[in-house]
Order: structure tokens, then sequence, then C-alpha cells
């Protein structure tokens, strides 16, 4: 507030002359006057005041753009948290004074904690807000949220596409709020919200149509070339990790005995699993043929799933590990190979840069895959498949998947390494 009122006696002089030229302009080049605030203490909306300053240049840019205040609204899952990440780097590359808030549900906050491209994470519950709407708690932290998106916003950035976050995006106040294009909502309904729609249809990859709404609210063209690291997919992921995080993903690598390969099995959607024993078998292989141990990473809920998986490997190669989200990305940046499907980690393993095989089922790898142009996707050509997205399914063949399959794409991804390492 106070860097508004400092901006509004900085045009004060330049109010009167305005009017005299609006005369003198045609009426497409004219400015509006200030509108004259309600108060001393309440001086015009930010963005107004940038604008008029900057169009009488009687500020610095660098100085106009320290006052924008931008709310990124990506609530969930963790996949779409991590692909979301390059488009606010982006952001913070061109606008590096501006303020930048994220709003985000908890179970994918972990993340972004600490992330150098964002000055206030907003965190919220909808989960338990559900379950218990009018508990004083829930009370409490819906009063909290609306207090803190309610700070001024100039632009928001919806890359969720949902009804929710169409709500989110109107509750901040903001001016302008960039959206996808209608065919490309989740749900078509939160256009509604929206003052912006990005037309995102010709890209392919979903980090490429999260870049599209950042190129939008930088006010750059859709057409505006690429450059050479985007186009090899070398985006930035700014995932802050702690000195214990490394610590503990050399502790991993120190019990192995050097190199390993990431296993795992979990998923959000069951349409996205790939067998347990699969999975044990294919630990077999890679200690026979490549003597790689494998361990088998999960998270909450999931340690039965992944004992049953070090109980069908017959090597005694393949050793169940749990982990945070951000030890994940540290032991994924110690990791040989990672396997398995378009769930959270394989995106966080994308993020961190490990060679990658996708095991891939009801969604598609060009739209949610990993980018790099040496990882590897192992999917089944059915009938079905085209935009599926079904997180239940009655036949459920898809993540049919031979083992001998995955093992020879995990070669194949591994030589790549070998002969990459060669021509160097």
């Amino acid at each position: 507030m106070r860097r508004d009122a400092q901006l509004w006696e900085l045009t004060r002089d330049l109010r009167p002359t305005i009017s005299q030229r609006n005369r003198t302009v045609p009426e497409h080049l004219r400015v509006p006057p200030p509108r004259v605030p309600a108060s001393p203490h309440l001086p015009p909306s930010r963005s107004y005041l940038c604008e008029l300053a900057a169009a009488y240049c009687i500020l610095p840019t660098a100085y106009c753009l320290r006052l924008m205040k931008l709310l990124v609204i990506k609530l969930s899952s963790i996949g779409d948290v991590v692909h979301a990440l390059p488009a606010v780097s982006l952001i913070r590359r061109e606008l590096p004074n501006a303020e930048i808030s994220w709003i985000v549900e908890r179970r994918a906050s972990d993340v972004l904690v600490g992330s150098p491209v964002i000055d206030d994470l907003i965190v919220i519950d909808s989960r338990s807000w559900r379950a218990q709407p009018f508990s004083p708690a829930t009370i409490e932290d819906y009063k909290s949220c609306r207090r803190r998106l309610g700070t001024g916003f100039d632009v928001a950035i919806d890359f969720q596409g949902l009804l929710k976050s169409g709500i989110v995006a109107s509750f901040s106040g903001a001016t302008r709020r960039i959206g996808f294009e209608t065919s490309e909502l989740r749900e078509s309904v939160s256009r509604y919200w929206l003052t912006e729609q990005v037309t995102t249809s010709q890209c392919q990859h979903v980090i490429q149509k999260n870049c599209a709404l950042a190129r939008a609210a930088l006010n750059q063209s859709d057409t505006a070339p690429l450059s050479e690291s985007t186009l090899l997919g070398n985006y930035e992921f700014p995932i802050a990790l702690s000195r214990d995080d490394e610590l503990y993903a050399g502790q991993i690598r120190e019990q192995m005995g050097g190199a390993f390969a990431i296993l795992n099995p979990g998923g959000g959607w069951p349409t996205k699993l790939w067998a347990a024993q699969n999975y044990g078998a294919l630990a077999d292989r890679l200690w026979t043929e490549r003597s790689l141990p494998s361990i088998v990473t999960y998270g909450p809920g999931e340690e039965l799933l992944a004992r049953t998986v070090a109980d069908s490997s017959n090597s005694g190669r393949c050793t169940p590990v749990p982990s945070t989200l951000k030890q994940f990305v540290a032991l994924s940046r110690q990791a040989s190979v990672f396997v398995g499907g378009d769930t959270g980690p394989l995106h966080l393993a994308a993020a961190a840069g490990t060679p990658i095989v996708g095991l891939y089922g009801p969604t598609a790898s060009a739209r949610n895959g990993p980018f790099h142009p040496d990882d590897i996707t192992v999917s089944r050509d059915l009938w079905c498949r085209a935009n599926c997205h079904r997180r239940k399914c009655w036949h459920w063949e898809c993540m049919d998947i031979r083992v001998d399959s995955v093992a020879a794409a995990v070669a194949d991804r591994l030589d790549r390494i070998v002969s990459l390492g060669a021509m160097k």
C-alpha cells in the first residue's frame, strides 16, 4: 500500500496535464484521468497507476514491474503442479521484480515450498473443508485464504481449468484473469470467470500449453519463437531441496552400493497401475542383465504395494524405500533410470533430469509424458486409448504390458546414456 501511495504522489503533477493532452490526440490514444482515491490512504489500483506512469515515461519500467502482483492458480495434482513450474519460471525470468503468489492444495504443496520463483505460497485443504465445512478450523482457514487473495492482484493465471479454480480467480479481484480456450478447459463452465482465453490447442505437451498462458500474461505473442532450450525440452523446474534431502539420497545410494534404478508402482488412478509382480520381475532382469539393483519408492499408504513388489523379486536386489516428495527428487537425481506410470513421481523424475521409461495406459504420453528426446514411453495400441482418461474400466487392457517390452525399453534407455557419454 505504501508503494501505491508513493506512485500516486509521483503522478500528482501529471494529472492536470492529462485533460490537455487528450484534447490534442485521437480518441483511441487518450488516457483517462486517474480516479480520485476514496481517502488519502486508499490510492487507485496498482495496475492502473503502473500503466499511467509507463505511458508518460515518468518511472523506469523496472519500477512499474516491481509493483505487479500475479496469482498462479494450480491447485493439484503433484504432476500438474510440476508441469506448471516452467511457465512460472518464464514469468519470473521476464519479470524479476514482480510479486508472484501461488495457491495450491496441501497435498501437492511440498514441491513448491522454498521455490525461488514464488514469493507467497497460499496453501488450502479443500478436502478437509468439504469433510467439515462448518468447523471453526475450516471457517478460519477459509477467511485467511480470502484475506490473502484480496491483496490487490493485477493478473491471475488459471492453469487448472476447473470450476473451483475459476472461482479462485474471481476471488483474487484481478483485472486480468487468464486461462485456456474453452475446448481445452477441464470444466468448460470455468470460462465465465476468465477475462482472457488463450488458444493452446496447437500445443502438444501440457508444459507448452502452460507456457502459452505465461506468454499471454506477459503480453507476448503466442507465435513468438521458442528458445532452443525450450524446443529441446530443457525447462526450468525450480524445486528447492534441503541439505537433509540430499543426505538422505546419498545414504540410499551408499546402501545400494552405487548406481540404482527407481521403480515406482504407485499411482493415483487404478487404471494407471502396472502389476506389482511385473515390477518384481523387472527388478530381477535389471540385476541379472545389468547388475543394477532397484529401489521401490513409495509414499503414504503405499508401503504394502512396495512390499509386494519386493516380495515378487527373486534376486533380493529390490529394496522398498519411503520418501517425501523432495527426498524423491533427490533420489531421482542419483538414479540411473526411473520406471513407472503416468503419476506424480514420474514427472518429478523428469524435472530432476532422470532417464525415464514411462508406462502409459489411459493417458497420452504426447501430452503428459517425459519431454527429454531420449526418454521412452511404453504403451499398447488399443482401439479404446484415444481420449480415454478413465479412472475405471470394465476391461482394463491398456496396462497389460509385457515385462519383456519394458525390460527392452529400459535397456535401450540405458544404452542411450552410454552412447551420449561416449559422444561427449
